[in-house]
């Protein structure tokens, strides 16, 4: 049963397979991501006959990840223990994974115990609630994680032989926040007798496992790709996304992209190498960065550069291996004053990248030694003293970058691979 609902009726990742595993019968969704609801302190329904809805959900969990194994699919679990997630992890888990879909299992209860029967939610963009707004990706994604909720409906219910309570446009957190295809399965009623005995059957949660896994591997997406297969051409970013491939810019991996993935620093220095060609110590005005010596918040304060000296050695940062895909463009970035490291010696390539970060790159790579003082807000996030707000502010005015909403920026809040590309392709002629 839903957390918090009322009871219901209705760098790059590498996707590899052992030799002796089959491959998918359909290329277009082969990485999953499961998610056994409730866990730890949190039980969930509990069943006339005293059975745990959490034990449940983890149980049928295991065995749908072992049938998907075997048919080829790589897995990946939010939980694989009994502990309490919030739904918000569980949704940042999932968008770290960054998988092709997400299947969440519940079991359900009712205060009639004569109600019975499976069923699965989704969000739905035409049943939207005021307090409770979706993700951009899954306002879009409405059309994928209905048909997939239909494919896996249908093979339970056939499969576990339970009433078809048919689908459900729901809000529940890990439906309407993701960034792929997502889905809550209601398994059976655990304040049914004759469901709750069937679920304590490990007989009949090996019949919803194949079910659910039957569905998920009969989903193909509707729309057609864009610029990468996990981009459709729907998706708000494709045009920047395909404009930046075509220039070589950016890159995907095995023919994807994962759009709303979180940007990393060596990410996206790498991109503005691609475009701007990053200049060198001299043209920096010979303001290299001395890990040692830099202050503030994560690039600095000031214009980003150190006071010491400048030196024709580049910087060395602890974190930073001469192994790393990035490291010769991290150097030049540092060396440059473009990039800063942090007072521990380190420069965190594969950290995330803040849109006020971002920001503030783009304003010293466009505008080098503009001042970085703010004296007017342009949004209401973003106060002039914050230590980016003038290079925000600066590439607003240009119509360079935009915030969420017509006042705000959300400058804290780490870019995704689609936004940096919206950005970038706002640069190039």
């Amino acid at each position: 049963m839903l957390n918090g609902s009322k009871k219901m009726i209705t760098g790059l990742l590498i996707l590899g397979f052992a030799v002796a595993q089959p491959a998918p019968a359909w290329a277009g969704a082969v990485k999953i991501v499961l998610d056994a609801g409730h866990g730890g302190s949190d039980p969930g329904a509990v069943g006339v006959n005293g059975l745990y809805e959490k034990t449940v959900n983890s149980d049928v969990v295991e065995r749908v990840k072992a049938i998907l194994e075997g048919r080829g699919y790589e897995v990946f679990l939010t939980r694989e223990t009994d502990v309490y997630l919030s739904l918000a992890q569980r949704v940042a888990i999932t968008n770290s994974l960054a998988p092709d879909l997400f299947v969440s299992v519940h079991a359900n209860a009712h205060t009639n115990a004569s109600i019975n029967g499976s069923l699965v939610l989704y969000y739905d963009k035409d049943y939207p609630q005021a307090s409770y707004p979706p993700s951009d990706a899954m306002a879009a994604l409405t059309p994928e994680s209905k048909q997939l909720a239909q494919l896996v409906q249908d093979a339970m219910v056939k499969s576990a032989g339970t009433v078809d309570r048919g689908l459900v446009p729901s809000a529940v957190y890990v439906a309407r926040m993701g960034s792929v295809p997502s889905i809550l399965v209601e398994t059976a009623f655990l304040s049914n007798a004759e469901d709750a005995a069937n679920l304590a059957d490990a007989g009949f949660r090996q019949k919803l496992a194949l079910g659910i896994a039957s569905g998920i591997e009969a989903y193909k997406p509707l729309e057609e790709p864009g610029a990468f297969t996990d981009v459709p051409l729907s998706h708000w970013a494709n045009d920047a996304i395909l404009k930046l491939k075509n220039k070589g810019i950016l890159e995907g991996d095995a023919g994807k992209y994962y759009p709303e993935r979180a940007l990393t620093r060596a990410e996206f220095v790498t991109m503005l190498e691609r475009q701007f060609s990053l200049p060198g110590p001299a043209a920096a005005g010979g303001a290299g960065q001395s890990s040692s010596t830099v202050t503030g918040s994560t690039y600095g304060t000031g214009n980003g550069n150190s006071s010491a000296t400048a030196t024709a050695a580049a910087p060395v940062f602890k974190d930073l291996s001469t192994k790393h895909w990035a490291y010769a463009v991290m150097q030049k970035a540092a060396a440059s004053g473009i990039l800063s490291g942090y007072e521990d010696g380190t420069i965190r390539p594969d950290q995330p990248l803040t849109r006020g970060e971002a920001a503030a790159l783009i304003d010293r790579v466009i505008w080098p030694g503009s001042s970085q003082k703010a004296t007017t807000s342009v949004f209401k996030d973003v106060p002039v003293s914050l230590w980016s707000a003038a290079s925000i502010n600066r590439l607003k005015e240009k119509g360079i970058v935009e915030g969420p909403t017509a006042t705000t920026y959300a400058p804290e809040r780490n870019m995704t691979r689609a936004e940096m590309a919206a950005l970038l392709s706002r640069l190039i002629r």
